[in-house]
This record gives structure tokens, C-alpha cells and sequence, in this order.
């Protein structure tokens, strides 16, 4: 009896049972739980992105969020061409945290990985607060407002301690402006992306001003402290890209130093990697004053940071 011979192709099976009759059983092959680490080389944009977000410290749900958007927009295009729907979500986003968490950092990003992927016409970014939207009489806010709408068009619009537009109650201008700002977002949705950043609890509470605003936002990041290590790494990094390093007692005094600093201030009133740099550039300047003073000019003194050259806020 002639053994049946078994083919495989494209996930179908043939049996063949002889040389004139053929049977075929679909059958589903094994998917592959493997995912390609690397990334495809016509995603030269991603590839770019990766490596600015790589030069940041910490924020790993972040960069993951940004190749999945990256993802879902490259993927909605191909289902395009091949006919099928393609989601048309609006891209607007609210940032949560703390000052100094790198959200105005990730908003540049953002806006050059968008640019890059056409779905932002020139991916430039616009920063504004309370002042830049609010103005001095009725009908002045929404003007106020719409100009800078206009501005940000092809980029993105970047709104700093937002919350502070509802702090003034039913009478404030500040309502104006998150009505002309609702109104703007669904007129004009994929004409620009608006960013809307603060303090979590702030602008949790933010949201509930404006039965429209809560849904405008499919994209929401927090954005948490970093650790002592991650700042330590943060300044360092600092140190490196200006050719400077610590010496073992100043790096022991300033990881001393964020932790006092950390144990001991409020979460809202710690900037984080803004206060690393502060750290970082006022110490670079006594540094240089002591060399001026000690004449002394070696290359190694040049590079080193000394525990007596730190300067802390509180020492101000």
C-alpha cells in the first residue's frame, strides 16, 4: 500500500494518498511566541526615537507606550491599504507628575517621531501656562486661546501646570479658556495634538471641570520621581557629556544629600532632574573658582568635582 506523503504550506496540511488523489486539511500552525527584539530596518523613525528615549534615565512604561502608539499608527495605515477600517483616535494627551520627571523632554520627542511619521505636519512644540491663555476681559480669553491653537497647528500644544485654568472658580476667565480648548480639539483633532501636564492629583480633579475633557484624552502617562539611583545616574550622565567626574567623597556627599533632601521635602516641591542639574551646574561654577584660586590647572583637577565644590539649594 502506497504511504500517504505529508506536505506543509501555509499552514496547510496535504495528505497525499496516491498519485492522482490529493485531500487537504486546513489546519492553524503553531503561532511563534517569539518576538523580534530588533526592529525592521524600513522603521528608521522608531529606531531614532529609541535611541534619544534610551538617553533618558528610567521612564520604561513611557518608552513602551511610545512604540506601541508608534505601533498603532504604522499598523492602522497598512490596514488602509488592505481596505480594512483603520481607527482614526485622536492623539491629545495628559502628562502626570511631578516637576522635573522629564514630561516637557517626552513632548519633544513626541512631537519629532510624529513629524517623522507625517502624522504631524512640522511635530514643533508650543509651551504655555495659565498666562499665555488667559486674558483680561470677556472675549479676550477665547482670542488668547485660539491664537495659540493656531500656532501649534502641525505640532503640538504643550500646557504646563494646566489645573491652574480652573483655580479661579464659574467667574474666572480660565473656564473660557478650557472651553475654547475642548472646542479646538474636536474641530481641529488631527490638525494638532494638545499636552496637557501637571501634578497627578491636580489634574485628576482638572478633568472633572469639563464634562468634555476626560474622554478628549485616550493617552494618559504618569510620570514617577526617580529614585536616588536614578538621580545619581541622571547627574552623572550630566558630569560625562561635559567631561567632568565626581570624586569618591563628592559622589558619597551628594547621594547622602538626595536622600536627606528626599526623606524630608514634599513630593510636590522636589524638581527632581531639575534639581540634580542645578546641583550639577552650580558646582561645576565653584569648582572653577577654586582652581582660579588655587592656580592650579592640572587636567585631572580640571575634571574632578570635589565634595567641598557642591553646592546644595539650602547652602544658597
Amino acid at each position: 500500500m502506497e504511504q500517504p506523503i505529508r506536505l506543509k504550506n501555509n499552514g496547510q496540511i496535504s495528505i497525499v494518498l496516491n498519485s492522482q488523489k490529493r485531500k487537504t486539511y486546513t489546519k492553524e500552525l503553531p503561532e511563534s511566541k517569539v518576538v523580534p527584539k530588533a526592529i525592521p530596518p524600513e522603521h528608521a523613525a522608531l529606531k531614532d526615537i529609541e535611541e534619544e528615549l534610551g538617553a533618558l534615565v528610567g521612564m520604561e512604561e513611557m518608552k513602551k507606550m511610545i512604540k506601541e502608539i508608534y505601533a498603532w499608527i504604522y499598523v492602522n495605515k497598512k490596514r488602509e491599504e488592505a481596505g480594512l477600517k483603520a481607527g482614526k483616535q485622536a492623539l491629545h494627551m495628559m502628562f502626570k507628575g511631578n516637576p522635573g520627571t522629564g514630561k516637557t523632554t517626552v513632548a519633544r520627542i513626541i512631537g519629532k517621531l510624529f513629524q517623522k511619521m507625517n502624522v504631524l505636519s512640522k511635530g514643533h512644540l508650543i509651551e504655555a501656562e495659565r498666562a499665555d491663555l488667559v486674558g483680561e476681559y470677556i472675549g479676550h480669553t477665547a482670542q488668547k486661546t485660539r491664537d495659540l491653537v493656531k500656532k501649534a497647528i502641525g505640532g503640538i500644544l504643550f500646557i504646563d501646570e494646566a489645573y491652574s485654568l480652573g483655580r479661579g472658580g464659574e467667574k474666572d476667565f480660565g473656564k473660557e479658556a478650557i472651553d475654547t480648548l475642548v472646542k479646538h480639539m474636536e474641530d481641529r483633532q488631527h490638525e494638532f495634538i494638545l499636552i496637557l501636564a501637571g501634578y497627578s492629583r491636580e489634574m485628576d480633579y482638572f478633568l472633572t471641570l469639563n464634562p468634555g475633557l476626560h474622554s478628549r484624552f485616550p493617552l494618559v502617562f504618569d510620570f514617577p520621581d526617580y529614585s536616588i539611583d536614578q538621580l545619581m545616574e541622571i547627574g552623572q550622565r550630566m558630569l560625562q557629556e561635559r567631561e567632568y567626574t565626581l570624586s569618591h567623597e563628592s559622589e558619597k556627599k551628594l547621594r547622602e544629600h538626595l536622600h536627606h533632601v528626599k526623606n524630608n521635602l514634599s513630593p510636590n516641591s522636589f524638581s527632581n532632574g531639575r534639581y540634580i542639574r542645578n546641583i550639577i551646574e552650580k558646582s561645576i561654577r565653584a569648582q572653577a573658582m577654586r582652581l582660579l584660586m588655587q592656580n592650579s590647572y592640572d587636567r585631572h583637577d580640571l575634571m574632578t568635582i570635589r565634595s567641598n565644590d557642591l553646592v546644595f539649594e539650602e547652602d544658597d
